[in-house]
């Protein structure tokens, strides 16, 4: 990388170069006269970076960017993840945006945060290491540092590039606002972003110019006395930490400390599955079980013994048909309910489902609140009922449907 007099942030990739080698989990806390930044790190992968000015502002110019029909609803906060990164969580898991979407994302929003410290020199830093968790959709959407290097590189140059014209005394959050009447000609059409309610880089983006053009085209007003930049509020960020009116309809009560929470397996190849079950089932109180192994997960099954089983049809060493068959032939798990989980909802799966003894079947990507009743109902179910004793022969109580 070209980074010419800019030795820190060269250290600063050398030292997330030693972390990704080592496959540390915690956040980079950077900081100088500029401000703070942080880089969060999952298995030596960068999952997201937070700090600087305008986060809301920001996501949002990443949203418009790379995702601009994703309407995102306010959702409450389920880890200590970054909101931001809970919430592409949550648009990978309802099927609204790609990884390779989310991914351009993070990238845009890391530029913009290291870009936040303005002068790179007299950097320091921090290393807070924290717990590991949510393994298997964390390390699909985190950037490896191959993929960290390029943007890097490019927060040096756009730096070296805003340095070398001028705008070092300048800040790309500022908002620019005329301080006297201008004849709207003369503006060429910029009149209606000089009112001081949008900053350079949402400026930037509507014209689809770089926010270094931007600035140095409004220099001139600046240097005539006719225009000044001022600070502005973020918007609001865009979640919630209780769940909305919708979702508080639906009976999510956490299970009481009491009472023993229920154990759901989810067993599908996909991690995004299981993401987006656990995302609203721990809330409610359930404990989740990821298998995305099925021969193997079989024993996982006998050591923990579920409460009740979500089971992919197509999976890469067995069919869901043939292990819900074997699953009621075995004596531990002829009363344990069986949903049958996949995007293939015709009347012959289902059919087929009811034959090897499944208790229900449920569509992808799986809902919440179609999801929770029907767990309600089956554990219910097989709590006050009798098991069929022909499962073989689709004998089997409440399928749902």
């Amino acid at each position: 990388m070209k980074l010419a007099k800019e030795l820190d942030i060269l250290k600063l990739a050398e030292e997330l170069g030693v972390l990704s080698k080592q496959r540390a989990t915690g956040k980079l806390i950077v900081r100088n006269q500029a401000g703070e930044v942080a880089l969060h790190l999952f298995y030596g992968r960068l999952l997201y970076a937070t700090g600087g000015f305008h986060s809301v502002r920001r996501w949002y110019r990443a949203l418009k960017q790379h995702c601009p029909d994703w309407m995102i609803e306010p959702a409450p906060l389920w880890c200590n993840k970054p909101w931001e990164y809970q919430l592409l969580h949550q648009g990978i898991c309802e099927t609204q945006i790609t990884v390779p979407q989310a991914k351009a994302i993070i990238r845009s929003v890391a530029l913009e945060v290291l870009l936040s410290l303005g002068n790179y020199k007299g950097l320091q830093k921090e290393w807070e290491p924290s717990a590991e968790t949510d393994l298997d959709l964390s390390l699909s959407l985190a950037l490896s540092y191959l993929e960290v290097e390029p943007v890097l590189t490019k927060a040096v140059q756009m730096h070296q590039q805003w340095q070398t014209a001028g705008l070092g005394n300048l800040n790309p959050n500022l908002a620019p606002v005329l301080t006297k009447q201008v004849d709207s000609q003369s503006l060429s059409g910029w009149g209606k972003y000089l009112n001081g309610k949008l900053p350079l880089w949402d400026i930037a983006w509507q014209l689809k110019k770089s926010v270094i053009a931007v600035t140095r085209t409004l220099l001139p007003l600046v240097n005539k006395g006719l225009l000044r930049f001022q600070e502005i509020p973020d918007l609001p960020v865009p979640i919630s930490k209780q769940p909305t009116t919708n979702r508080s309809a639906i009976k999510t009560q956490p299970i009481q400390s009491s009472q023993k929470q229920p154990l759901i397996a989810c067993i599908d190849d996909s991690p995004v599955v299981a993401q987006t079950l656990k995302r609203f089932l721990v809330p409610a109180g359930y404990k989740i079980l990821s298998i995305q192994d099925s021969m193997r997960g079989i024993a996982q099954l006998a050591q923990h013994k579920p409460d009740l089983i979500f089971l992919d049809l197509i999976m890469p060493n067995a069919n869901g048909y043939t292990v819900c068959k074997f699953l009621r032939s075995t004596p531990l798990f002829q009363k344990t309910p069986i949903i049958i989980l996949t995007g293939r909802n015709t009347i012959i799966d289902r059919t087929r489902a009811k034959l090897v003894g499944a208790s229900g079947f449920l569509g992808k990507p799986p809902e919440q609140q179609k999801t929770l009743q029907l767990i309600k109902k089956h554990l219910c179910d097989f709590q006050d009922k009798p098991v069929a004793k022909n499962v073989v022969s689709g004998e089997v109580p409440s399928f749902a449907s």
